[in-house]
């Protein structure tokens, strides 16, 4: 029988993935080496879902030990992969440099290497929105040019984009990178903006609000995330032929990089009055400077993947708050 792989499917869009590949009738092996880089109880709970379906097993290991994913491919047939393990954040790269190249490019290549042996059907992996680092045009659009990272965490993911094309064009490997803007929902990373503000409110501690609020982000709920990564992996690249070819974007490889946000940016100080609004409660908010390696606004272009796959981001901020507000409060008020 053949499965789908999902990589960091402990994590918050990997937890989400998995879920919908498995209520799709699929069968899905997970593995996740369940990192510190946030609560692991989280990790643990959400793994905890994943396995009340007998077509989930899941493995705890790193994408960038060769010897056990030596062994996973071994062991199983798969037909798909989703690769969503990785170091993440811009701000702790500052930090640990040689942890996200590891495993955001070693891990990367390690997979891509026994997915290129057992053929897979298509390799799907996380991106980010991060690698239109300083580019300062709006939307932002594949046909941009990506080779001003400035942080290393965007250089990782836009390494990953040029290695999976050289696999795809030298192994007719299918490849599809997904562009993530800004993902939340219930089951949300604590590290990321609707996690920390909703807490801080909640709790009557201050905010850290930086550029004074003047940032934009492209906030994009989870449902619609996984709705575009479950129809990607049906989409398969194919090769194409008698292109124009642009040096920048075209190529004859079946390798497709996308765009996958919500194509609304929402302002910092917008969406902390939402939150407010929905738990009834005033932040308290103090101004810091802009940090190393943020951006001022993201912004997706979204035209490739709507004409691909008819995506189409329907939740709002509003909706979207108020069903992580919902989860946050179940979770945290039960035994944790």
């Amino acid at each position: 029988m053949s499965h789908i792989l999902v990589t960091g499917a402990a994590g918050f869009i990997g937890f989400h993935v998995t879920s919908r590949l498995l209520s799709q009738g699929y069968h899905v092996v997970g593995i996740d080496n369940l990192n510190t880089h946030y609560d692991v109880q989280l990790k643990r709970d959400r793994l905890r879902e994943l396995q009340q379906k007998s077509a989930f097993q899941f493995l705890e290991t790193n994408v960038t030990e060769v010897k056990s994913i030596s062994q996973l491919f071994q062991q199983f047939t798969f037909e798909k992969v989703v690769h969503l393990a990785a170091e993440v954040g811009v701000r702790n790269s500052l930090e640990r440099p040689l942890d996200y190249v590891q495993s955001n490019v070693g891990g990367f290549v390690n997979l891509l290497e026994y997915c290129r042996e057992a053929q897979v059907r298509h390799f799907v992996y996380a991106s980010s929105s991060s690698v239109y680092g300083a580019n300062r045009k709006t939307p932002y659009s594949t046909r941009d040019r990506v080779d001003h990272p400035i942080s290393l965490y965007a250089a990782t993911k836009r390494a990953d984009e040029l290695i999976a094309h050289s696999y795809s064009h030298l192994y007719d490997l299918p490849t599809t990178g997904l562009r993530f803007f800004t993902v939340y929902g219930p089951w949300g990373r604590p590290d990321m903006a609707v996690f920390l503000f909703t807490k801080a409110i909640l709790e009557g501690t201050p905010i850290k609000v930086f550029n004074h609020g003047n940032l934009k982000r492209d906030f994009t709920y989870i449902d619609d995330i996984v709705t575009g990564v479950v129809g990607v992996l049906g989409d398969i690249p194919s090769h194409r032929q008698g292109l124009s070819v642009n040096e920048l974007i075209e190529t004859e490889a079946p390798y497709r990089i996308y765009n996958i946000g919500n194509h609304q940016p929402i302002g910092i100080s917008k969406l902390i009055d939402v939150i407010e609004q929905r738990v009834g409660k005033q932040a308290i908010r103090e101004n810091y400077p802009m940090q190393p390696g943020d951006v001022l606004e993201t912004y997706a272009d979204i035209s490739e993947l709507k004409q691909a796959i008819h995506f189409s981001p329907s939740t709002t901020i509003e909706e979207g708050v108020d069903r992580f507000v919902d989860w946050y409060l179940s979770y945290y008020s039960s035994s944790h």
